[in-house]
């Protein structure tokens, strides 16, 4: 059953999707594919008929830690391990879900609000393509805007520097994201998102299965594909860093 979230279209919901990331140094490069996402309240998540399970499955273990036993668990601990505690209040999810058994997330976005549906912060979690993951705390301005600095290794032809500036309002009827990364005195990339709301049904999750086939192999696959073409082109590569423990996301 849907219900409302102030400011925003009811959830659970599908967002049918255009992702578009533009790089612009130091050579111009577009990738553009189409997707849809789910938008969750991660304390009632969707119950699906048995037959469409394989299709979307929301499990602890694709964020943050990986070991908590519930989404909202997760969440909550890398909250309360930067001093943050919502006291129950509503956390809101826009992610892709598994989809027969695989899921790639490049960027998962939770609003976290208080107990009187004030929006506390927003948490921003990258996955990269080596199996990491790092979250980004945000206190987005009225707009969804913020800024913080890059420190995480996402793509192999970026070095960690630089600063993200991002726009993650919450989605209405219309999904408007944009992820841009300043470097060097210029914006060196920009990631965009645009989508529009479909109700979260069995019939809309089976047509949008039917348009999107296996998508979160899709997403992955073509990332990949990018890639190896930036690699042709001569785009030098910058080392991946050893990981590092971050604060609220250990096991």
């Amino acid at each position: 059953m849907s219900t409302d979230l102030p400011g925003s279209e009811p959830v659970p919901a599908l967002y049918e999707c255009v992702i578009t990331h533009v790089r612009r140094t130091p050579l111009r490069h577009t990738l553009r594919h189409r997707t849809y996402l789910w938008c969750v309240d991660l304390d009632r998540l969707p119950v699906l008929p048995r037959a469409l399970r394989p299709l979307a499955r929301f499990d602890a273990r694709d964020h943050f830690g990986g070991t908590a036993g519930s989404l909202r668990a997760g969440l909550d601990t890398f909250l309360a391990a930067h001093g943050i505690a919502l006291g129950g209040g509503r956390v809101v999810m826009l992610a892709h879900a598994r989809v027969f058994g695989f899921v790639f997330n490049p960027l998962s976005v939770f609003w976290c609000h208080d107990s009187s549906g004030a929006l506390v912060c927003v948490v921003a979690e990258v996955h990269n393509t080596y199996g990491q993951r790092h979250c980004y705390l945000l206190r987005t301005d009225g707009a969804g805007a913020a800024e913080v600095d890059k420190s995480f290794y996402v793509s192999p032809f970026f070095a960690v520097e630089g600063r993200y500036r991002m726009r993650l309002p919450l989605p209405g009827e219309l999904l408007r994201l944009t992820v841009h990364l300043e470097h060097g005195g210029g914006r060196a990339f920009t990631a965009v998102v645009r989508g529009r709301r479909r109700p979260a049904t069995a019939s809309g999750l089976l047509s949008a299965a039917v348009r999107r086939p296996w998508s979160t192999a899709t997403v992955r696959a073509g990332i990949s594909g990018h890639g190896i073409r930036l690699l042709l082109r001569g785009l030098p590569v910058h080392p991946r860093p050893r990981p590092t423990p971050q604060k609220g996301m250990l096991p």
